[in-house]
């Protein structure tokens, strides 16, 4: 399962600490390295899954595992009062406020530094919940997605990207070539982080894809929990409500 696989295979720090520290080292580069190694393709991935949350025209988004806050401000298409961008990088945040600042959307996007295994809200606070490739990060899978589970509304919305592996085998290959060679060294040399642009090959192929995944937000206690394979399955939709 994804808590195996550490970001510096430090025995000594939790993954959870592992992580922090990875994302605050590459938050300098993270949206330029975020749009040259998916082609750009990322953004329409987002716009797709914003689509879903907007037919419930929700006024209180929570974007957990925010970042810089892409997400967030594609989740400001469907109209909300508020969005949360939730993160335990500072490094990562500081940028998604200068954004907002930028913007113009302070007002209404705000980010906020925390635990996704241990979200500060309460209970059904939100209308829709988004999670962009950030699940395969928790240290403890299901104990983030019960977190989620409790602060959505009942009726709310949940919709998550993650990185995946193709089945296709002509595509399977090329990905792979991709992921493992291309990827790294491309991640290496502009965030200058050795470790960062290799985990994150390793955190996908240990992750539940697909079907399994959806079992697990079933257990947790979503329901309409469902897939939906993108881009020749570079991306998985996980889409469930409460």
């Amino acid at each position: 399962m994804s808590e195996k696989v550490t970001p510096y295979n430090d025995a000594n720090r939790t993954k959870k600490e592992q992580v922090e520290e990875m994302f605050d080292n590459i938050a300098h580069r993270y949206d330029f390295l975020n749009r040259l190694l998916s082609l750009g393709i990322d953004r329409s991935w987002r716009k797709k899954a914003v689509r879903f949350i907007a037919e419930i025209q929700p006024k209180k988004i929570l974007d957990v595992a925010t970042g810089t806050g892409d997400f967030a401000f594609e989740a400001l298409s469907a109209k909300p009062e508020k969005v949360i961008g939730y993160d335990i990088s500072e490094g990562m945040l500081q940028y998604g406020r200068k954004k907002a600042a930028a913007s113009n959307t302070a007002h209404i996007v705000e980010f906020v530094k925390g635990d996704s295994e241990r979200i500060e809200f309460d209970n059904n606070t939100f209308d829709a919940i988004t999670v962009g490739f950030g699940v395969r990060n928790f240290e403890y899978l299901e104990e983030g997605l019960k977190e989620i589970y409790r602060v959505l509304k009942p009726g709310g919305r949940l919709v998550i990207l993650e990185v995946s592996l193709p089945h296709n085998a002509v595509v399977r290959f090329f990905y792979d070539i991709y992921f493992n060679y291309v990827l790294p060294t491309v991640g290496r040399i502009f965030s200058r982080d050795v470790r960062a642009y290799t985990y994150l090959p390793e955190s996908v192929r240990a992750f539940p894809q697909g079907l399994a995944f959806t079992h697990i937000l079933a257990n947790v206690g979503f329901t309409k929990a469902r897939w939906n394979p993108l881009t020749l399955g570079t991306c998985a939709m996980y889409t469930a409500e409460k």
